[in-house]
């Protein structure tokens, strides 16, 4: 069995963690203006009560609160997904968070590799391991949408080395899985987002607001764990940075454009990308450390 070469957008069932605000509510959107059904899910009740109340105009839209941590809460979240829709098209898996910590690696704590990884990490397995079966036994054409970063996916970033950590893990584990898609000739392919395009106005930077009691830090924050969008965008501006701010609606339009094609690879601005690519490769081939990346959280 093999899928399309491309995905029919109307008329499907789509699922989006992390899908009350920022990144996931612009791709929700999207989808709904391109004639899907969406299922957001979200660590937020009030928040994803929202975000349903204001996408309703543009298309049939409901809400499920779930922790991308906690199998259950996923499973949970599948089986009623599958119990009101009787199918899932599209799953991104979206949800994430930072690590909390920043700083020096040596001062990340190991609640903050709990969290991140819990949240990053296993929330991405806990969606395929939820979701993916179901679709299989459902035969039809699908697509899992793994959110990675640049921040990792593509090279470290020695001052958020857990959060880049959990998204080098992403990109690697969503490779493994569109090969064994192809492989058992299932009719779903999976995707690896990179968001791109400019500084992403979204309450990552804050989602420590989420962080669970007991996966708190014991000695405290390292300076950036409340750190906002606009304070971030104004540091990386007082450090001469020139900062363009990406729009959360045309990024989620962008993506489902990229998603009916069936690419694997989503995201933007890949030429300096793939020349940090080409440096590590090189530099690697030399027994060196290679480059990291310029960005960073």
């Amino acid at each position: 069995m093999s899928g399309p070469e491309h995905l029919e957008i109307e008329g499907a069932v789509a699922v989006v963690t992390g899908g009350a605000s920022g990144i996931g509510k612009g791709i929700a959107g999207a989808l709904l203006d391109a004639g899907a059904a969406v299922v957001l899910a979200d660590i937020e009740a009030p928040a994803l009560a929202a975000a349903a109340d204001e996408l309703a105009a543009r298309g049939p839209v409901s809400g499920v609160r779930a922790d991308v941590s906690d199998p259950e809460s996923v499973d949970g979240l599948a089986a009623e997904v599958f119990a009101v829709h009787g199918r899932c098209n599209l799953l991104f898996n979206n949800a994430g968070v930072t690590s909390g910590g920043g700083g020096r690696p040596w001062e990340q704590e190991h609640n903050d590799w709990r969290w991140c990884f819990g949240v990053n990490v296993f929330g991405v397995a806990n969606g395929v391991s939820a979701f993916v079966p179901r679709m299989i036994a459902s035969g039809l054409p699908g697509q899992v949408i793994n959110t990675s970063s640049g921040d990792g996916g593509f090279a470290p970033v020695p001052r958020a080395s857990v959060y880049a950590s959990s998204k080098a893990a992403v990109s690697c584990f969503t490779e493994a899985l569109h090969h064994e898609l192809v492989n058992e000739r299932t009719a779903l392919r999976a995707s690896v987002f990179y968001p791109s395009g400019g500084l992403m106005p979204t309450g990552l930077f804050t989602a420590g607001r989420n962080r669970p009691p007991e996966l708190a830090r014991t000695r405290g924050g390292t300076g950036r764990a409340s750190m906002t969008f606009e304070e971030m965008k104004d540091r990386l501006t007082a450090s001469g940075r020139k900062v363009a701010v990406a729009d959360l609606d045309e990024l989620g339009a962008f993506v489902v454009d990229c998603v009916r094609r069936r690419r694997y690879i989503i995201a933007r601005d890949l030429d300096s990308t793939v020349d940090l690519l080409h440096r590590r490769a090189d530099a690697i081939g030399r027994f060196e450390a290679p480059p990291h990346h310029e960005m960073g959280l």
